[in-house]
């Protein structure tokens, strides 16, 4: 295939191309395209000249670990690798909400997840905010969306949406299927995430036919489902997502003997928050060495399929002579704990699940060079707004990464506001039993629950153990109520958790009562339901008796 013999050829610097008329906007099924407004400001580069492209290809899933050592021994990824070896790895960034609208929320708004109070996978961004791509196209640029976005609501099951309500009621319900892994038979096979190739053609011809005549820059958005993991079909309509499915051709690219087999906690010995995302993952169990190495093996494989997406898209801004005029930045959404701590899935703190990759290459921006700053998602608003050069006009959470990762730069967002040395990670959503802070600052990183009462803290020192498997926080008093007094001169985590409380009820409710008579019947057989049957009664009970208890606020 054609993305293997490339890196070579993409060594080459390109000439300039001619440029031609820009063609009329249009918008149509296949994304949403726009045209310039106001004529575009100087960029990054700080010479009065038009402003380098922009090209953001967000994933989902990936775990930011695997895009440099050690992670990056376990699969062939030579399109990462070309954009680290041709631009800026940013060695510490990290998702702002591990589940992927209020990630994808936090990306697109620039606001933390309590700001836009994006708490689930239902509840995004209001359809009206104005995003760092509205600001753009107002600059002068050219705008268009492929593939995933999911930052004002995902398309999320019923079930979905009552695990996030119901989290904090007091029963263990198992909500996901069991983690397995499906190998396609086709040995040549290779677009397996067929829907993502689909988005990738869509954008590359978007490319060749229409911004490669523009005259004014172009900012080009492709979101891609992998490599989440796949749906599982054979649990009906509220299906968990459950299945690593890929073939053998990305398999090959998976050195196999290199797979590290996580350690694991004993039950009886896990916090109780981790306690309750594994069972409610369907992951207390017994697995053998077997089944994990594979899901993390065929995971992997998933990334090398990702990879080679970007990669489309790296060769046709080469062949077009865009590459020389273009950032490209890679990130996405979260991680994917594949078996870490006992899990599959995100909605976990632990690096695999929050740890998100982030690579920047092209005019303006260092080559072979690390980062090792505490960055997140929030900060890809102002920084795109930097590239543009358009001033900073609100405040954000987030602050632009071109002063870390250009040459020659002038930052328009940021003379007055200098980078604070931590980052700010929420969540709010399913699969975990108590709203869940992080702030990751030094060597160190602190997680809260809820109201920082009911359920205890924890500390991990990632210098010394980077695996997370000794909670210090008992050991470190001085430094655990350090961290949490930061925490809460960044967020008052108590009212926010309160307030998510009662969103929950509220929600809740109204979803009961436009049920009426079906409630019993329709919340039995949700995703819960074969745990919920064998009790029925039991578990009706617990969520009557807390819609009956007050949340303080």
């Amino acid at each position: 295939m054609r993305w293997w013999s490339v890196g070579v050829a993409l060594m080459v610097a390109a000439s300039a191309g001619p440029t031609r008329a820009a063609p009329t906007p249009r918008t149509d099924s296949l994304g949403e395209s726009a045209g310039p407004g106001r004529p575009p400001p100087r960029g990054v580069t700080g010479r009065e000249t038009r402003a380098p492209n922009v090209v953001l290809v967000a994933s989902d899933s990936f775990d930011g670990r695997v895009t440099f050592h050690p992670g990056n021994q376990t699969v062939a990824l030579p399109f990462i690798n070309f954009m680290k070896k041709h631009g800026t790895l940013f060695l510490n960034a990290y998702t702002n909400s591990p589940i992927c609208c209020p990630s994808r929320a936090a990306m697109w708004s620039g606001l933390f997840t309590h700001l836009t109070e994006s708490w689930n996978n239902f509840k995004g961004l209001d359809q009206n905010y104005t995003t760092w791509m509205d600001i753009l196209q107002k600059s002068g640029y050219y705008t268009q969306k492929f593939g995933k976005l999911d930052y004002t609501s995902g398309h999320h099951s019923i079930s979905n949406r009552v695990e996030a309500w119901t989290r904090d009621v007091d029963f263990l319900l198992r909500q996901e299927g069991r983690p397995v892994v499906n190998l396609i038979p086709d040995k040549i096979k290779t677009r397996i995430m067929e829907e993502d190739w689909q988005n990738t053609d869509k954008a590359i011809n978007w490319l060749r036919k229409e911004a490669i005549n523009f005259t004014q820059p172009f900012v080009l958005y492709l979101g891609l489902n992998l490599p989440h993991p796949y749906p599982s079909p054979y649990t009906g309509e509220n299906f968990g997502s459950s299945t690593f499915q890929t073939s053998p051709y990305w398999l090959e690219k998976v050195f196999y003997k290199a797979i590290k087999i996580p350690k694991w906690s004993p039950l009886s010995e896990m916090h109780p928050v981790d306690y309750y995302s594994s069972y409610t993952k369907n992951c207390t169990g017994e697995f053998t060495k077997k089944e994990i190495r594979d899901i993390r093996a065929f995971y992997y494989a998933m990334c090398a399929e990702t990879d080679a997406m970007l990669g489309e898209i790296i060769l046709t801004l080469y062949q077009l002579n865009l590459l020389q005029k273009t950032i490209v930045i890679f990130t996405s959404d979260h991680g994917e704990l594949a078996m870490d701590h006992r899990q599959f899935y995100k909605m976990s703190m632990y690096e695999a699940s929050s740890h998100v990759p982030l690579l920047m290459m092209g005019p303006g921006i260092k080559a072979n060079f690390h980062v090792p700053d505490m960055v997140s998602l929030v900060d890809i608003y102002p920084t795109l707004l930097d590239i543009a050069g358009v001033p900073l006009h609100q405040n954000l959470s987030g602050y632009s990464l071109i002063p870390l990762s250009s040459e020659t730069f002038h930052s328009y967002t940021q003379s007055a506001r200098p980078r604070p040395p931590w980052i700010l990670s929420e969540f709010h959503g399913c699969n975990v039993n108590a709203s869940t802070y992080m702030l990751r600052m030094d060597k160190w990183k602190y997680i809260a629950y809820s109201d920082g009462t009911s359920s205890p803290p924890q500390l991990f020192d990632l210098s010394s153990d980077p695996d997370e498997l000794a909670n210090v926080a008992p050991r470190f008093p001085e430094i655990t109520q350090s961290l949490d007094q930061k925490l809460r001169s960044i967020i008052n985590y108590p009212l926010v958790s309160a307030s998510v409380h009662q969103y929950n009820k509220k929600q809740f409710i109204n979803w009961k009562d436009s049920l009426g008579q079906n409630y019993t019947k329709v919340i039995a057989n949700l995703r819960w339901h074969q745990d919920w049957q064998k009790e029925p009664i039991k578990y009706e009970g617990a969520i009557n008796q807390w819609l009956k208890t007050n949340t303080n606020l």
